[in-house]
């Protein structure tokens, strides 16, 4: 709906809600910081846009659609590893961490790139890949040739000799995280797939090669870094045994080991304060505690912190409960209310599409349903990472046999699930709705070919419903995915209540409405969202206060009278209150 919105008289003050704090004063707010105020959007490269014909997306790719991005009110983009790299994991397997690999262009095209983005006020965040290095990299050449050499102890070895080293589960091979080496006589460990051997944070030469690696990409004007698997980085060197079945609480026993303070205050103190750039880490811990041990300001370790709470709630249709989502999404924001930053997340390139886990994709209902959700990502305290193609509501792609998988992650769990004897077709069910090649599927640009993403063959299908869903069709529609996103950023980037204000949900038991406030100083707004498929009432407090409607994906506003407000399927509403 435009923006140029209508008055409505509504009796909403706080049924069913907790007394509200006070809000935050100038002298009370959070550190104010670029980098909290900025919506982030996050490219995944090869799939962007391709210029040379070759089926996979380029840098010349994103040059071309720099003011596509301008025009989306996104302030920082975050691009998945385009390293020299063998692509066994799409590159998040590192062979050269200063060399651009090939499909993606040059270095001269990355400074072009980066330039242009500047020009348009939009930051640049670096996927730094730290816990772990291709076994192409000349590091781990060297060091799997001899136990002599400098480069054996950048990574984790077990000799031999000292016979079966202790299990180690590894989240990509089913057969378990150490592979043998002949040449060294020991097993090398790998947390990832067996191309994947970990580094060894424990070495200060090792921690200070990546800290010289990200120098080198700060000196070229990258903003931010996004540190992959980060939480992992560091293990006892000692290997102990560790119980049976512990792989099933995989942070607890493989993340967040006291020593990673250390080095990441090591970082700070040598990349992140010096060159005024910030960092996020993969995975915040396990609790609440990790999470602000990473980020609070006078720990000097990370600015942000991106946890994974909510990612499993939606891995089948029947997964989500609204109750769940609303619980975790409040309770992380009341713990962070006063110290600490968060990331506020949806989808990215390891998980599905966004309206299939959280909303509904069917024809009727995929528009609303997306609009109510980037309005959510878009109005929650933190900074808001939307995926791209979630500004158009992009769906999941339908691949229910194994063979049409290319993931190494798709096919490592498969070959798991077939060792534990699982349901093979309860599994490929399951696999095919959760799937992160779901949201690898080339950018819909418009109605041509291969959705205007290549003149070439894809290096992955176009999903089917392109036509329908595409940048082209979308621009000249106001009432589209597209053009409710640029409202919302907008609205985001105008006012300060919806970045800093303080938040406080309001009927919280109600089973289908998320409801809550932002409130910064005199400034509030109230944010309603119908997250079913079908109408959702619910009764008014006592007393009026007057708003205006600000955001609405609906052409009516909802039926009201002085006991009831009735939501349309998925409707979503921000109303600035007097």
């Amino acid at each position: 709906m435009k923006r140029t919105s209508l008055l409505l008289l509504m009796t909403l003050l706080t049924l069913g809600c907790k007394e509200e704090k006070p809000a935050q004063t100038e002298t009370e707010m959070t550190d104010r910081n670029w980098w909290k105020e900025k919506v982030l959007y996050q490219i995944y490269p090869q799939s962007f846009k391709d210029t040379n014909g070759d089926g996979f997306g380029d840098f010349q790719g994103v040059i071309e659609k720099l003011d596509y991005l301008e025009s989306l009110g996104i302030g920082m983009v975050w691009m998945n590893p385009f390293f020299e790299s063998p692509l066994v994991d799409n590159g998040y397997d590192v062979s050269d961490y200063r060399a651009i690999h090939p499909r993606y262009g040059t270095m001269e095209d990355f400074e072009t790139m980066l330039s242009g983005m500047k020009e348009r006020d939009i930051r640049f965040v670096l996927d730094v890949v730290v816990n772990h290095s291709s076994d192409q990299h000349p590091w781990f050449k060297e060091a799997s040739s001899s136990r002599e050499s400098k480069y054996f102890d950048y990574y984790h070895w077990w000799p031999a000799e000292k016979g079966e080293p202790p299990y180690r589960h590894s989240l990509f091979d089913p057969e378990g995280g150490w592979d043998y080496v002949e040449a060294v006589d020991a097993y090398y460990l790998h947390t990832f797939a067996e191309q994947q051997p970990d580094l060894n944070w424990e070495n200060p030469e090792l921690r200070q090669e990546v800290y010289d690696i990200m120098k080198f990409w700060a000196e070229k004007g990258v903003d931010g870094f996004r540190m992959d698997a980060f939480q992992f980085a560091s293990k006892d060197t000692t290997y102990p045994e560790f119980p049976e079945g512990h792989e099933k609480e995989f942070i607890k026993w493989y993340g967040m080991r006291p020593q990673l303070h250390e080095y990441l205050k090591e970082m700070y103190k040598e990349v992140i304060e010096p060159y005024e750039v910030f960092a996020v880490a993969e995975g915040a811990g396990s609790t609440l505690q990790d999470a602000h041990d990473l980020v609070d300001a006078d720990r000097e370790e990370l600015q942000t912190a991106y946890h994974f709470e909510y990612v499993d709630m939606a891995r089948t249709p029947e997964s989500f409960k609204l109750s769940e989502f609303k619980e975790v999404f409040s309770k992380w924001d009341s713990a962070f209310a006063k110290e600490g930053w968060l990331a506020v997340f949806l989808s990215n390139h390891d998980n599905a599409r966004l309206v299939n886990r959280f909303g509904n994709p069917s024809p009727e209902f995929r528009r609303v349903s997306t609009q109510m959700l980037n309005t959510f990502l878009l109005s929650m305290r933190g900074t808001p990472y939307t995926y791209y193609g979630d500004e158009l509501g992009m769906t999941n792609i339908d691949m229910p046999t194994i063979e049409e998988y290319v993931d190494i992650d798709a096919i490592g769990k498969y070959k798991t699930a077939q060792k534990a004897g699982e349901d093979m077709d309860a599994f490929m069910q399951v696999l095919n709705y959760s799937s992160r090649e779901n949201s690898r599927t080339p950018m819909q640009w418009d109605t041509t070919a291969h959705a205007g993403f290549t003149d070439g063959t894809p290096w992955k299908q176009v999903n089917e419903n392109y036509k329908e869903i595409n940048v082209a069709v979308q621009e000249g529609d106001p009432n589209s995915v597209l053009n409710h996103f640029r409202n919302m950023t907008r609205l985001r980037n105008e006012n300060e209540v919806l970045i800093y204000g303080d938040y406080q949900m309001i009927l919280d038991d109600h089973q289908q409405i998320y409801a809550y406030t932002r409130t910064l100083n005199a400034d509030k707004m109230l944010v309603i969202l119908n997250f079913s498929d079908k109408q959702a009432e619910a009764a008014l407090p006592d007393g009026l206060k007057t708003g205006k409607v600000l955001i609405n994906n609906y052409q009516t506003l909802p039926f009201h009278d002085d006991s009831s407000l009735k939501l349309q399927p998925y409707q979503a509403l921000i109303v600035q209150l007097k």
